[in-house]
């Protein structure tokens, strides 16, 4: 288990800290990864979850479930075969013509596959203790269509058949509207709310402004009572101005690889910005390019408003010592 230099100082306390714009002792520090196999029960997904948490004792617990958690119930298919990320690949789409978005029924969150990760969420929760903020992560309803017909069919259908597609959405965005509600009695402290459609070579902002922003702020709004939403724009050039309609405490993106730099998200956001490692530095670095690394970000928050962490997930083939050294790193 790692050694906490102070363990006066909560987790909680050091990121409620950090959004007031404080410095308490040091910067918060947050990776995740994924879990694969362990992912597809609820009790694993928990216990590989917390025996991460307790190896290496990061600002917040990010519960990191296969995408596919939230399409199952659609009757979509994945498999694990061996990515580097973590990830599943999809091995069945439901989506062939533009009418089967009309066809998608709205799910409670007790219906199989969400109701399992509730409970996993219940798990973490009761052995983790309140002073750990507790994050499940939301894929938003372009992110959920891109898994139900893949990418291109989805691309291809909003621009040919908007009405059927916009149908479809509106659906998945009430079935996870009522997931996140849901996740609000399990004692989450906020959700890792991932977008990824929010880029220019994927749609164009009005694009994303019509399919994207309208669903997104339905399934935010029971989040909103919580104290601890991270925003995940994923990819490259990125809309970073849907900052200013989606109310969000802290964002995070692949700010090494992409704009704004965490010194520009500074200064159009006024919460606080995740990032500054590379995940490539995490998997073929060494701890020397690693704490470099770091220091950099640091440098360029000075500290302030700012919880290092990665673009997106760690890489499941990243060495201990690197996340290790990450996670000294703001010591």
């Amino acid at each position: 288990m790692y050694d906490e230099t102070n363990p006066m100082t909560t987790h909680k306390e050091r990121i409620q800290a950090c959004l007031d714009n404080e410095i308490i002792d040091r910067p918060p520090v947050a990776l995740w990864r994924h879990f694969p196999v362990d992912d597809q029960e609820p009790k694993s997904l928990a216990d590989s979850t917390l025996h991460f948490q307790r190896t290496y004792d990061f600002d917040l617990v990010k519960v990191t479930p296969a995408s596919s958690f939230c399409v199952k119930d659609w009757a979509v298919e994945d498999e694990w075969m061996g990515d580097t990320e973590g990830t599943r690949r999809y091995t069945k789409r439901i989506i062939q013509n533009p009418r089967d978005w009309e066809k998608l029924p709205v799910f409670e969150p007790n219906v199989r596959h969400l109701a399992r990760q509730l409970d996993c969420l219940r798990f973490i929760r009761a052995e983790l203790g309140p002073d750990t903020p507790l994050l499940q992560t939301i894929f938003n309803p372009l992110s959920q269509a891109k898994n139900l017909a893949g990418n291109d069919v989805l691309i291809a259908h909003l621009r040919l058949y908007p009405e059927a597609v916009m149908k479809g959405l509106a659906t998945i965005a009430e079935t996870t509207r009522r997931f996140v509600e849901a996740c609000l009695d399990t004692g989450i402290d906020g959700i890792f709310y991932a977008i990824q459609h929010a880029q220019a070579g994927l749609l164009t902002l009005q694009e994303y402004q019509t399919f994207g922003l309208p669903y997104d702020e339905k399934v935010l709004e029971p989040a909103l009572e919580l104290w601890c939403n991270l925003l995940h724009l994923h990819g490259h050039n990125v809309y970073f101005s849907l900052l200013d309609s989606l109310k969000f405490q802290i964002v995070n993106w692949h700010d090494r690889e992409t704009y704004p730099s965490l010194t520009e998200a500074q200064n159009v956001f006024t919460g606080v910005v995740c990032g500054g490692m590379r995940q490539d530095t995490l998997v073929y670095g060494d701890q020397v390019q690693v704490l470099n690394e770091a220091a950099d970000a640091i440098q360029q928050t000075d500290g302030k408003r700012f919880m290092l962490g990665t673009g997106c997930v760690v890489p499941v083939i990243a060495s201990h010592g690197n996340i290790l050294a990450a996670r000294k790193s703001v010591e």
